[in-house]
C-alpha cells in the first residue's frame, strides 16, 4: 500500500546544517534501496501557488501565500506493507530534523494513497 507524507514546517533563520541535510540523504537512499520509497520533492513556498476552493455552488480561486503558520514544504510517497511502516520512516525523518537542527519545528501527515483494492467490487 502506498502512504503520502506531507511536511509542513516553520524554519529557523538560515540555511539547514550539513550535517542534516547528510543525514536526510542518507535516510532517503536507505528508503530507497528497501523499496520503500517511491518519489519525494521539496515544494516550492504557497506564495508561488493557489487554492481552488468550491462554498456551495461557488468556485472561487485564491493566490497564495496561504495564512497557515506552518508551510507545506515537501512530500514523500511510499509504498510500504502497513501504516505503521510509513509512520516509522516519517518518524526518523522527524526525528533528524529534532536532533540536528535546533529550533526547528514541523509536523508530517501520514495519508494513504487509495487505490482499486480500497473500494467494493461489483456485487
Amino acid at each position: 500500500m502506498r502512504y503520502l507524507t506531507l511536511l509542513k514546517a516553520t524554519q529557523p533563520a538560515g540555511p539547514p546544517p550539513p550535517e542534516l541535510m547528510e543525514a536526510i540523504m542518507a535516510l532517503g537512499a536507505e528508503a530507497t534501496a528497501s523499496g520503500a520509497l517511491l518519489d519525494t520533492a521539496g515544494l516550492a513556498p504557497s506564495a508561488t501557488g493557489a487554492r481552488v476552493d468550491v462554498v456551495g455552488s461557488r468556485l472561487s480561486v485564491t493566490d497564495g501565500p496561504f495564512a497557515e503558520a506552518k508551510e507545506t514544504i515537501s512530500y514523500a510517497l511510499y509504498e510500504v506493507r502497513s501504516k505503521d511502516e510509513a509512520i516509522e520512516w516519517a518518524s526518523r525523518f522527524m526525528g533528524l530534523h529534532r536532533d540536528l537542527w535546533a529550533g526547528w519545528e514541523g509536523e508530517t501527515d501520514v495519508l494513504k494513497v487509495m487505490g482499486p483494492e480500497d473500494f467494493a467490487g461489483p456485487a
